[in-house]
């Protein structure tokens, strides 16, 4: 029996391995290629929709940052559902500041148990521009913003447009881990998924760009599931259109919050992973080399060639990290090294959990995850 474990765990860390390389490689491969991309002198008006649902840590210089855009003609809508909602002073505000710029809707009568998704619904029925973004109320943006993120639109490139977001300067322990956990594993595995599948398959929620007629031709948005920005994209490489990756990588730092909030939240994603991608979901367990290192150190009576492949399985994970690092252009998150055990023990820890159950909470609500992502309130 313990033969057996051997054998498993040395297989799951030589995919481990596998993996660390190919994050590496196609990391850099992706970031070197795009560095010199010169954005477009197009200037088209644009409509930028946030749905907004509680008051996040620097919530005023994230809006006033969307606000701010070195862009001629565009506009950003905000959708509350409550009007009592702790956000709706400080919007008010954002309005009061940036009349040219901002339009307020409160008290949005939910049309799906997705709120974001059925605030945006009505947003987009009020943006008067054909080319929109839907973008998320807690990442901050730089003044070209608009202007890179539509150019790969204008200049036919891609039909649909989705960022990525990490910390770039975390404060504190919990938001390390969660910024870690963006860099230095999901946007690399975004980018071997893009390499396999010949393009990228989904998008991301912080941040969309396309045009009305566009998502009007494959299917709009839908307001009962969870993962709707993955099954946005998703439907789009469906339907013929082309998705891509910006190089620009947004601000998105959480703050002051604890790691069981972390944890919580990532297990919303995990779930939300497993129900949208299937069988594909347990496959990430080739993901988590440096954590096999214990088990597998402990079952060999720490032989000689357990050692040895512990040792490279780790020095390759932190090389990818590095590489990961300075491709994104994040060096502050340097002096966060020494939390990668924790991050890559709380990611293995999401997955097992991810693999069953149906409860996610979200926004303040429990929720259940049913068949392909559609969601229903937990009863």
């Amino acid at each position: 029996m313990i033969i057996i474990l051997e054998i498993i765990f040395l297989v799951l860390m030589l995919g481990s391995v596998v993996f660390y390389i190919a994050c590496a490689i196609f990391t850099h491969q992706f970031f070197a290629s795009t560095q010199q991309q010169i954005p477009s002198n197009q200037d088209v008006p644009v409509s930028i929709m946030v749905s907004v649902s509680g008051l996040d840590e620097g919530a005023w210089e994230n809006w006033s940052s969307l606000c701010k855009q070195n862009y001629p003609n565009y506009e950003v809508l905000f959708g509350v559902t409550d009007p009592k909602d702790s956000a709706v002073s400080l919007l008010k505000r954002l309005v009061a500041t940036f009349p040219e710029q901002v339009r307020l809707f409160i008290g949005l009568e939910p049309r799906g148990v997705n709120y974001k998704d059925s605030n945006l619904s009505y947003l987009l029925e009020q943006s008067q521009h054909e080319v929109i973004i839907f973008a998320d109320g807690d990442i901050r943006v730089n003044p070209d913003y608009i202007r890179t993120l539509v150019s790969p639109l204008l200049d036919g490139t891609a039909d649909v447009v989705t960022s990525a977001y990490i910390g770039y300067n975390p404060q504190y322990l919990a938001a390390a881990v969660a910024s870690f956990g963006r860099c230095v594993d999901f946007i690399p595995s975004l980018l071997i998924a893009r390499r396999l599948d010949d393009g990228l398959r989904l998008t991301i929620g912080v941040t969309i760009a396309t045009r009305k007629t566009t998502l009007a031709d494959f299917g709009g948005l839908h307001l009962n599931r969870i993962g709707s920005d993955y099954n946005l994209g998703k439907r789009a490489a469906q339907a013929g259109y082309k998705v891509e990756l910006s190089p620009h990588i947004l601000e998105w730092d959480t703050g002051r919050e604890n790691l069981k909030q972390v944890f919580t939240r990532e297990l919303r994603w995990a779930r939300t992973i497993r129900y949208n991608r299937g069988a594909q979901y347990y496959t990430m367990g080739f993901c988590y080399g440096t954590v096999y290192c214990i088990p597998l150190l402990l079952l060999s009576g720490f032989a000689g060639w357990a050692v040895a492949l512990c040792l490279t399985t780790v020095i390759i994970r932190y090389v990818q990290v590095l590489v990961s690092i300075f491709s994104m252009n994040c060096p502050k998150l340097l002096r966060w090294l020494w939390i990668i055990p924790l991050r890559d023990s709380l990611s293995f820890i999401v997955w097992v959990m991810g693999a069953f159950g149906q409860r996610i909470y979200w926004c303040g609500r429990y929720l259940r995850v049913e068949g392909d992502g559609v969601i229903s309130p937990w009863k």
